[in-house]
């Protein structure tokens, strides 16, 4: 059974695991929904936005 339906949306309403990471862009510590890969940049939700246009 998988996680995601074929809308993409999560089925388990379990928490979804976080990793502390510092923002590429304004060095504050923040949270993702993924482990961050060493020598890639993370982002920040509000630096991402900016990034991204939203």
């Amino acid at each position: 059974m998988t996680a995601y339906n074929d809308g993409g949306f999560r089925k388990d309403f379990r928490p979804r695991e976080m990793f502390k990471a510092v923002c590429a862009e304004c060095n504050q510590e923040c949270e993702v929904p993924f482990k961050p890969t060493e020598g890639k940049p993370v982002y920040c939700r509000d630096c991402y936005k900016k990034k991204k246009g939203y």
